[in-house]
């Protein structure tokens, strides 16, 4: 039997620990977050997908939320419900557009063109949103 590197075991060591706190807490955020996130680097991807639709129900003002997500769906190559999923981070307040051109998660949603007219879109509305109003001042 081959060894396990000491990462890939710490890694196993975090989802068992992280799974226990869940059966005995099922909706502690602080809890779910870094399981979803074991899970995705575990390759689990449905598992942090399910994880992730938990919540988006718990937090569904959190732009965080919604960006992991889009990860998520975009890693199980489920394209427009990625882009569902971003659309509603930017609606809530998710505005870091260099990470998610670089994100390795996002990969296969950058290829769509559902997602570049999307960021297109958020791009240009952050534009317009930055410049200062052309308003005469006050007499």
């Amino acid at each position: 039997m081959p060894r396990r590197s000491k990462s890939e075991a710490l890694l196993e060591f975090e989802i068992v620990f992280y799974e226990r706190l869940l059966r005995a807490y099922p909706n502690f955020v602080d809890v779910l977050i870094p399981l979803a996130d074991a899970y995705t680097r575990r390759g689990l991807y449905d598992k942090g997908l399910q994880i992730d639709l938990r919540l988006a129900q718990l937090r569904p003002h959190d732009s965080l939320t919604w960006y992991n997500l889009a990860c998520s769906y975009a890693l199980l190559k489920r394209i427009e419900e990625a882009v569902g999923a971003l659309r509603r981070a930017f609606e809530s307040g998710y505005t870091d557009v260099a990470h998610l051109q670089q994100d390795p998660d996002l990969a296969n949603l950058r290829q769509s063109p559902q997602f570049r007219q999307l960021l297109e879109s958020f791009v240009a509305s952050l534009s317009a949103a930055s410049r200062p109003s052309r308003q005469p001042p006050a007499t």
